[in-house]
């Protein structure tokens, strides 16, 4: 039976030293993004075509050697250290004879070939220049961009992009005279046509330690970058506390160049049998994907449970564009049982949006019109509901952005929208209605190198027209509330060294002057509308509140400045330091937390961030109540990385009354030995801890947390990895990761690696397509 998943022979192109690509990336060029998720273990390296002889007809034959005997036209014969050139090939031998008009060339002892970084030698060869046929008898090979090679009994060259080898095997692993290599991949025979991009392989056998762990009698695979239709590796999930163990094996169909399809089949012993498939298009003017997840009969709900995620984008030739997002999901506690397939950033929240707009450039800025719906599925929990965002349907707007006239800029932005709620709750009284609003404003910048100054006008209006009354008995409401402001700093500069270091110190005082009236909004409806988060921006922007529904009223300044350390040749910043304060000049009643304001001074925002020498990283934050003389929010992070994939890091978090939590993340060598030596010389034989802990000094708990090990034995890579999300108050979901690497061929297994990347704050992946091995070992 026919396999065309044979990452698993990747690098089995032993003439051409080409590898079979991982379905990502060999369609990455014909797709557009997101990548078509696929099993990370069939990502080998990748090795252009080349052919062992130069492809150039009209190359000229340059041979030496100890002794030349020459006929005209007739037979040339070599002897002693020969050396033939033409192109790009190199061919070296004990003896060679050159028949001129046949254009072929027969060498013997100690045979080598090679071109572009790949090798073969042997005990014969015979090629014919012209026609790219011939063969090598005993030959072994190497391969430069995997680092890997093997041998084989012979390799017969059929063609300029043809060949047959026979009784081959693979490897990346030092081949030791008493012993077999740690893993190795056995055929009894290859075909490769690059032509039609395809290789076959029969009698295939991949050992490892020793032991057989694969053994398919008949399989197929692409020769190059392009996509080939077959199966692909399977994934394996050893443990899993909501879906126990799974097996997967992904089938790819790619039946036209900008479409195609994976279907993949889920075996799980706890939830029973699944299918996942994933559609891909590409147009000159359109591209989308769309995703569905399908469980027949979840065994342990006894219910038909699916997801449907789908995405398209495109544009008309009269420039207008279009999208629309999709996300479905059959129940509320689907995000807990298959959380790995919502890629969703807040997963209870999925977005059903679809919109059209165009735009045009104007003066300096940019005028865009636009129309949009917008709804939201949303996956409750009795334990920790959540509240339903509102429908936009539609929403219709016109932004015109940084437009100039005699030194002014202009922004504006006009909106309609119609807000409604579905799956409304009991007991949800809020409004729905239309919101008609215009935020213009008028700026006029100056910049005088040692300074800067923009004074700002601006206006927010808005006008409600509501389904059910307000708190104050009105359906209809409007206000129109003006904003004036000065934003201002200097510059200064000056030497300064530290430690011996010279730098480049600022100096960077800041102050915003803001002025915008009182105005009652507490009946207002709030449809999109929130409380800026207190931070080194927000301190300094006109209003405390995100959206259109509420704008605070203020008669203030704000009072910061920072300063930097910097290098003056390379132009990095070390060390950064500042400071921010906001001053009422009158009692604020319109505040983030709902309540009139008395308090004329905020609290003091103190931020810092550098590097401490070449190792350490650190960045902090820190919100300081002035009245109460304690900390009221803080954030503090550093970071050791002395060397490549040596990585400590730690977070701590806390906020007043709500949270007190503890991150460290790592990447460490625990363990250093000899190991074995791959392919290209370098000693390796490190065991890796790697994980990430958030632990909550609230609740005295860990909340989530992954710990694994990565061994590196240079020619292969093995890693376990437990992982622990919080689901709930007292719920989670645990994972088992087990994966083996076979560097230069394959990655088996279920793949912790987006795990690791995502959770674990400089993380390096032991091998990358173009890192060289960590050198964390000395031999």
């Amino acid at each position: 039976m026919p396999f065309a998943w044979l990452p698993l022979a990747a690098g089995l192109a032993l003439a051409y030293g080409v590898a079979a690509p991982a379905l990502a990336q060999s369609t990455a060029a014909a797709l557009p993004a997101p990548a078509l998720t696929t099993p990370a273990q069939s990502r080998p390296g990748r090795v252009s075509p080349r052919p062992p002889v130069d492809g150039n007809t009209d190359s000229p034959v340059q041979l030496t050697a100890r002794e030349v005997h020459s006929q005209i036209n007739q037979e040339t014969q070599a002897l002693g250290d020969v050396e033939l050139r033409r192109g790009g090939l190199l061919l070296t031998s004990d003896t060679l004879r050159y028949l001129q008009s046949q254009r072929l060339v027969m060498a013997n002892g100690q045979v080598r070939l090679s071109s572009g970084g790949d090798m073969f030698n042997g005990e014969q060869a015979q090629l014919l220049l012209d026609s790219h046929t011939g063969y090598v008898t005993e030959p072994t090979y190497y391969f430069a961009r995997t680092a890997a090679g093997g041998n084989a009994r012979r390799i017969d060259f059929t063609g300029p992009q043809q060949l047959t080898a026979y009784n081959a095997n693979y490897s990346s692993c030092t081949r030791e005279a008493d012993g077999e290599p740690g893993w190795e991949l056995r055929m009894d025979k290859l075909d490769l046509d690059f032509d039609a991009n395809e290789g076959k392989a029969t009698g295939a056998v991949l050992r490892f330690l020793g032991v057989p762990i694969l053994a398919l009698p008949s399989m197929s695979f692409p020769t190059s970058d392009a996509a080939k239709s077959g199966w692909l590796p399977p994934t394996i999930d050893f443990f899993d506390s909501r879906g126990g163990f799974g097996f997967s094996v992904p089938y790819y169909w790619r039946f036209a160049p900008n479409y195609d399809l994976m279907l993949t089949p889920v075996l799980s012993s706890r939830r029973g049998t699944a299918l996942r498939s994933e559609f891909r298009y590409l147009q000159p003017n359109d591209s989308g994907r769309l995703e569905l997840h399908w469980v027949p009969e979840d065994r342990t709900t006894d219910t038909r449970r699916y997801s449907v995620q789908a995405e398209h984008e495109g544009a008309l030739d009269n420039g207008v564009r279009y999208e629309l997002a999709y996300e479905d999901a059959s129940d509320d506690r689907y995000w807990k049982d298959f959380s790995r397939l919502l890629p969703s950033l807040a997963p209870r929240l999925l977005p059903q949006q679809a919109g059209v707009w165009r735009s045009w450039a104007v003066d300096q800025g940019n005028l865009s019109v636009y129309a949009r719906v917008q709804d939201w599925r949303v996956l409750q929990d009795v334990d920790t509901p959540i509240e339903v965002p509102y429908q936009r349907a539609p929403q219709i707007g016109a932004r015109l952005s940084n437009v100039g006239w005699q030194s002014l800029r202009f922004d504006l932005e006009t909106e309609a929208n119609r807000f409604t709620l579905n799956d409304r709750a009991a007991g949800d009284t809020r409004p729905q209605g239309s919101r008609v609003h215009a935020l213009g404003a008028v700026a006029r910048p100056y910049d005088f190198g040692w300074g800067w100054l923009t004074p700002r006008l601006a206006v927010n209006a808005a006008a409600y027209d509501t389904d059910e009354p307000m708190s104050d008995g009105r359906t209809r409401a409007h206000r129109v509330i003006p904003t004036a402001s000065v934003d201002g700093g200097l510059r200064f500069e000056r030497d300064s060294t530290w430690f011996g270091t010279r730098f480049v110190q600022t100096l960077e005082p800041r102050l915003h002057y803001l002025n915008t009236p009182t105005h009652g909004q507490d009946a207002l409806p709030l449809f999109d509308t929130a409380a800026s988060d207190f931070n080194s921006l927000s301190i300094y922007a006109d209003n405390e509140f995100t959206g259109i529904d509420r704008v605070s009223d203020a008669h203030q300044i704000t009072l910061g400045a920072s300063t930097r350390w910097i290098e003056p040749d390379t132009g990095v910043e070390r060390f950064s330091l500042g400071a921010a304060q906001r001053f009422q000049f009158r009692d604020q009643q319109l505040t983030a937390d709902g309540q009139a304001s008395d308090n004329h001074v905020s609290d003091l925002l103190v931020f810092a961030a550098g590097r401490l020498g070449h190792d350490w990283r650190t960045d902090t934050t820190l919100q300081y109540n002035p009245d109460t003389g304690r900390t009221v929010r803080s954030i503090i992070s550093m970071r050791y990385n002395p060397a490549p994939f040596h990585t400590l890091a730690g977070t701590y978090r806390y906020s007043r009354g709500l949270s007190e939590q503890f991150e460290l993340g790592y990447q460490w060598p625990l363990f250093s030995g000899k190991g074995t030596q791959s392919a290209d010389g370098s000693c390796q034989g490190t065991l890796y801890g790697v994980g990430r802990v958030n632990y909550s000094l609230k609740d005295h708990r860990t909340t989530d947390s992954i710990v694994g090990l990565e061994y590196d034995a240079g020619c292969w890579i093995a890693r376990v990895v437990a992982e622990r999300v919080s689901t709930g108050q007292s719920e989670a979901t645990k994972r088992l990761m087990i994966q083996l690497e076979l560097v230069g061929l394959s990655r088996l297994g279920s793949n912790p690696l987006q795990v690791l990347k995502d959770n674990i704050p400089g993380y390096r992946l032991l091998r990358d397509d173009n890192a060289a091995p960590p050198s964390t070992v000395n031999p």
